[in-house]
């Protein structure tokens, strides 16, 4: 289910069904009537920082009243279990590294703040329906299909400024550090849930701290542009330094992630290069 603000229909397999609603509609219900889902798996979301500063009340429509739409759907029809993606934004900026589930939630941005939300709602409505629900607080997730749109995904935004050969502008002085980690990762921790998650909640990270700086370098050197780096002022609400402690995954999950970061980013170009060269063929999936 996607209300397609973001998402794209040839993003996914023909066979799959595809409703085309939002979470905050009353429609969501006749979805679940049809579907009666064993296991929702919850990625709907406002995801720009930047949005949620300058528009709070769209951020919170979506990212609480959104995802309790959905939980109350879940309870009311008697799904099993749901899988929750949050968001290291909850921390805010990290009083120690790399930065593990007991570290406090101080979030920096009202989007920050809406996900640490909808986690306490997911726990406090799992407990009174009865419902298994994992809570997943992701790091920087990349990879092929991200779209390049807005502001959300910078490893998207900067390969498809490179390939154009467009100027390419980094927020701040590019050395504030994020967390990459690969969607091919990301969607094996989401399965490991549905087989073995109950009730936990677990960051999902690489514990490798990359600058936007090396990011931008290493694309560079991927890439062949020829352009120099430009920069811009920092953002409002964005988390300076991150690297994330998934040792609870490991252990509980048996998840780690497999894809380094040079070797994410090298499936990630080709499937955008090959998209520009024949649109019609989805490279991501060979």
């Amino acid at each position: 289910m996607d209300n397609l603000s973001q998402g794209q229909r040839e993003n996914l397999p023909p066979q799959v069904p595809l409703y085309e609603v939002d979470i905050r509609s009353p429609a969501l219900a006749t979805v679940f009537d049809e579907v009666q889902p064993e296991i929702v798996s919850h990625h709907a979301a406002q995801v720009s920082v930047a949005t949620s500063v300058a528009h709070p009340t769209e951020d919170v429509a979506v990212n609480v009243l959104g995802m309790v739409n959905v939980l109350e759907q879940a309870a009311l029809h008697g799904t099993r279990q749901v899988i929750f993606s949050s968001s290291v934004a909850v921390y805010g900026n990290p009083q120690y590294q790399p930065c593990d589930e007991a570290h406090s939630t101080q979030p920096l941005s009202p989007y920050g703040l809406s996900k640490l939300t909808g986690e306490a709602y997911l726990r406090l409505l799992a407990e009174m329906s009865g419902l298994r629900c994992t809570i997943f607080r992701y790091g920087n997730v990349y990879g092929p299909r991200q779209s390049a749109e807005g502001e959300a995904g910078v490893v998207s935004i900067f390969i498809d400024r490179m390939l154009a050969g467009e100027p390419v502008v980094m927020d701040g002085d590019g050395l504030q550090t994020r967390d990459f980690v690969y969607v091919g990762d990301i969607a094996r921790a989401n399965l490991l849930a549905v087989e073995r998650g109950d009730g936990g909640l677990y960051n999902l990270g690489t514990g490798q701290a990359t600058t936007i700086r090396d990011l931008w370098l290493t694309l560079q050197s991927l890439t062949g542009y020829a352009g120099a780096p430009v920069y811009g002022p920092p953002r409002q609400g964005d988390i300076r330094q991150m690297v994330l402690d998934a040792g609870l995954a490991a252990r509980e999950l048996g998840w780690r992630p497999q894809v380094s970061l040079e070797e994410g980013l090298r499936r990630t170009l080709q499937a955008f290069a090959q998209h520009e060269e024949n649109p019609d063929r989805d490279y991501s999936r060979e």
